[in-house]
């Protein structure tokens, strides 16, 4: 007897998430070396973690018999202390979308709806629909960007979640400060609003957000160590919101849920501004690079505030596909509702160079 008799039908009913394709797993499909293929799919900082988080994970290495610190309190406090918000008002998890999953496993069920952009992360259509809860997406404005007063427009008495990603991905694209306090002046007091900014280091002008944590307004902000502290690997993130909201958050955890690892290099990394800046200034000018390739090429792209860059080429699954056979990895966006785009993650001056070699022999 089948258990999928017995189990979530809101389970069956998902699609698994689709990572960007491992460099292993091409190597060993298409005979190559892992060495000779270039990974431009996932949003990983090229840089590598910094040299300070590889000396702290190796030092912590010799206690990982030991449980982590539940609370993740010197992590905890690091954070409390960057964003300027209290202690009691952070709360720590394996990447940012494990605070989106404590989220939704706090407000979420089968009557509840989650608002978001038609074009948005993932996570957040597997997370409603695995509480049952309904999924109402807002198309974007014709420049991308968020439409947030057709936000307002779809939320109703049922709304529990809204999310807002700044800059948005896969598209790259941000709200401003102005239209971001408009929409906070009017959303309803029933509603949580999810910042969700995991590229917001790489953004020229970020809005303040965390003003409204400040204030005590239902909001979380939603950041990581994955993309900008290249620490993609360890998976640790972390959310800050009001007391009331994160206490309720730390209830839906489960216990040690950030390893030892993962805090002592994320204490490490937030230390070394100076990685940070050069991986910032490395994502300009690879940026910089595709705008100027792309115009050349003749295809449309548009501007993002992240650290990849979408670029229309026609039928995007076969360019991904073509450009897979010759060892250099992008992602398709057929899964976002994207099927003529390519999402391209910025890497060094040289991988950038060859994922463009590639592009112009598929096309």
């Amino acid at each position: 007897m089948s258990m999928e008799r017995f189990a979530n039908q809101n389970v069956l009913e998902l699609v698994a998430y689709q990572p960007g394709k491992p460099i292993e797993e091409t190597a060993r499909e298409l005979g190559l070396a892992p060495e000779s293929i270039v990974k431009l799919a996932s949003n990983e900082n090229p840089l590598g973690p910094s040299p300070k988080a590889v000396e702290a994970i190796t030092k912590a290495a010799c206690d990982v018999h030991i449980y982590p610190d539940g609370a993740a309190f010197r992590l905890r406090t690091a954070i409390a202390e960057l964003c300027g918000v209290e202690f009691d008002q952070t709360v720590v998890g394996a990447g940012s979308s494990e605070i989106i999953e404590l989220v939704c496993h706090s407000l979420l069920n089968p009557q509840a709806e989650v608002v978001a952009a038609r074009h948005a992360f993932s996570m957040y259509p597997i997370m409603a629909k695995l509480f049952g809860a309904k999924y109402v997406e807002v198309p974007n404005k014709p420049d991308w960007t968020h439409d947030l007063e057709g936000f307002l427009a779809a939320i109703t008495p049922q709304t529990r979640v809204v999310f807002i990603t700044n800059p948005t991905n896969p598209i790259g694209t941000v709200v401003t400060q102005e239209e971001i306090d408009a929409f906070m002046s009017k959303v309803p007091d029933h509603v949580l609003v999810c910042f969700d900014e995991a590229y917001r280091e790489f953004s020229t002008n970020p809005p303040d957000t965390l003003k409204y944590v400040r204030e005590g307004k239902n909001v979380i902000i939603l950041r990581t160590f994955s993309k900008a502290y290249g620490l993609a690997g360890l998976r640790v993130g972390y959310g800050v919101a009001p007391a009331n909201i994160t206490a309720m958050l730390h209830k839906a955890r489960t216990p040690f849920n950030s390893h030892s690892l993962a805090q002592e290099a994320a204490l490490a990394a937030l230390a070394d501004r100076d990685h940070v800046r050069k991986t910032v200034e490395n994502n300009a000018i690879g940026m910089r690079y595709y705008e100027e390739a792309f115009t050349a090429m003749g295809l449309e792209w548009i501007p993002s505030q992240g650290n990849f860059i979408l670029v229309k080429v026609g039928q995007g699954k076969k360019v991904f596909a073509d450009m897979l056979a010759k060892g250099v990895i992008v992602r398709a966006q057929d899964g976002y509702g994207l099927p003529e785009w390519i999402r391209i993650s910025i890497g060094t001056p040289a991988e950038n160079a060859r994922c463009v070699e590639v592009l112009k022999e598929v096309l």
